[in-house]
């Protein structure tokens, strides 16, 4: 509970000072871009609302992905139910227990974010405008009523500069696999009393992405059966792309492949071994830098044969 009424109090924080036009970069700003932006590009390109503007909606309405209606129904928007014959949650706004839509992922709330503008009369206007003029966009917006806020527009514009969220704007094309599997994609339905477990203010595995593959870090309680569940990987596939059993026992902080490693690691290690400074093994080095373990035993074979020491040269490329 504590931990909620920290988050709340540094939401507070944050969107005081975008809406007064001294906002500074931080990361968790900046890591909610990372991790969204993908989503907001998919849907500009299919529903024709500018990526920065998106973006920096969610980030207001959502505190980054930290504020109550994300953290119990993936609601990164604000948009209140007005018909909506989905799943709902209760939250204080302009009256006290108003009803918000709940979405199962943060993909469908960003969807239905785009479908929620396009499909009511009074944005209408919004749509002629052309999807790189995000300060038109953003005054349109307070015009039309989307906020309350009598700052909500320059706060919106104050975002998309100071992060460049126009540069999305531009963009033909998008990382698929990022815009459908990085999010909070639990359903959660198991809220005691409006607490908010542990769990939920995790939310789920960033996905980074390296040597053209996409990897999350190990947390503890992790399985390959719960990240299937999550990433909507099968366990099976999941624990063969690592070089694994699914049965197997996953340590926190070490890396799972959500596709099949590489042969070699990037270019850059192409005349750059590496150093071995402690105790680990082939596998250990294959899974941090995204390469098959039998690739890296053929670079390796004597290596391989007698085991690593503290000093070896391990050839990745």
């Amino acid at each position: 509970m504590k931990r909620y009424i920290f988050l709340f109090i540094s939401f507070l924080y944050m969107f005081s000072t975008v809406a007064s036009g001294q906002a500074r970069w931080n990361q968790v700003y900046q890591s909610y871009i990372d991790q969204y932006k993908d989503m907001a590009i998919e849907g500009m390109l299919k529903y024709g609302v500018p990526a920065s503007i998106t973006l920096a909606q969610g980030l207001l309405e959502s505190g980054a992905g930290r504020g109550r209606l994300v953290l119990l129904g993936n609601n990164h928007f604000g948009i209140k139910c007005h018909g909506w014959a989905g799943r709902t949650i209760t939250h204080d706004d302009d009256a006290k227990g108003e009803c918000f839509r709940a979405y199962d992922s943060a993909l469908e709330s960003f969807e239905d974010h785009c479908k929620f503008l396009r499909d009511r009369p009074r944005y209408n206007s919004l749509f002629s405008l052309d999807r790189t003029d995000y300060r038109g966009w953003a005054y349109g917006l307070k015009r039309a009523g989307y906020a309350t806020n009598p700052v909500y527009a320059q706060s919106l514009i104050n975002l998309i500069e100071l992060y460049k969220l126009y540069e999305y704007d531009k963009a033909t094309r998008y990382d698929r696999f990022m815009a459908h599997h990085s999010g909070e994609n639990t359903v959660v339905r198991d809220i005691d009393k409006g607490r908010i477990s542990p769990a939920q203010i995790v939310g789920a595995h960033p996905i980074n992405r390296y040597n053209d593959n996409y990897y999350i870090v190990v947390r503890q309680g992790d399985s390959f059966k719960s990240l299937s569940k999550e990433l909507e990987i099968s366990a099976r596939k999941l624990a063969k792309y690592n070089e694994r059993d699914k049965h197997d026992r996953l340590i926190p902080g070490e890396y799972i492949w959500l596709k099949k490693k590489k042969k070699k690691a990037p270019k850059e290690y192409k005349n750059r071994p590496y150093y071995v400074s402690k105790s680990e093994s082939l596998y250990d080095i294959a899974q941090r830098y995204g390469i098959r373990l039998k690739s890296l035993v053929k670079k390796n074979e004597k290596l391989a044969e007698r085991g690593l020491r503290i000093g070896d040269e391990v050839i990745l490329y």
